[in-house]
């Protein structure tokens, strides 16, 4: 044997170790890219635990259904909705209570009756409530609606896309958007009427809230 094969051995060794080190670093790397590019983003939170607003995460979405908006909404939704889309920034200068839910979310269920008489209350004082309906089959949503008798505006995204970028870890969830495009609260949870009367006079104040834990929620599919 020639005293080179033991060395050519050990090299060969050192170059299969490094390159197990290579792709144990690398599955690392990738399961951490994983890990962040699926986890809510936390500025909202962040900034109303120091009694801040947050700018509202943008987003364009499909109308599940027009719905009542209010009497001196309908004019605002319709503008905004003319394309059978819905960009957040078109509803600039209008107070806004943003609804998460999914018609398999039990809690969604509960929070239903609440969600429509705080509607029917706030459409006259000038604050839109929308619902964003997510990972959801489009007929067993609007069934959802017919069966609560939800008739404020209704968004759809199939994912969980603007979930996670609004920093919601499950449904329902509430937030609060004040006039000027900045969230002002977030209900965790169902949320109970109090809750929802408390935001709904903070987004027409524009005035910051922290965030509440509400009652029963699912996690997001």
């Amino acid at each position: 044997m020639s005293i080179d094969a033991p060395r050519r051995r050990r090299g060969a060794g050192t170059v299969a170790r490094a390159g197990g080190l290579l792709l144990v670093l690398a599955f690392l790397a990738l399961l951490a890219y994983g890990v962040l590019t699926r986890a809510p983003d936390t500025t909202i939170d962040d900034q109303l635990v120091r009694a801040q607003t947050a700018p509202a995460p943008g987003f364009d979405l499909a109308v599940l259904a027009d719905g009542n908006p209010g009497p001196d909404l309908t004019a605002a939704w319709r503008r905004a909705a003319a394309d059978g889309q819905v960009n957040l920034s078109e509803l600039r200068g209008t107070p806004v209570v943003l609804n998460f839910w999914a018609s398999w979310c039990d809690p969604c269920r509960q929070e239903a009756p609440v969600l429509r008489r705080g509607a029917e209350r706030w459409r006259e004082r000038g604050v839109l409530f929308v619902g964003l309906d997510m990972q959801d089959v489009t007929e067993d949503a609007r069934a959802f609606l017919r069966e609560y008798r939800l008739d404020f505006p209704q968004v759809r995204d199939p994912t969980n896309d603007t979930a996670r970028r609004w920093g919601a870890t499950g449904i329902p969830e509430t937030f609060f958007i004040g006039a000027d495009g900045r969230v002002v609260g977030h209900v965790i949870g169902t949320v109970s009427r109090e809750q929802l009367d408390g935001g709904a006079r903070a987004a027409l104040a524009g005035r910051p809230q922290t965030t509440a834990r509400g009652g029963e929620q699912r996690p997001t599919r």
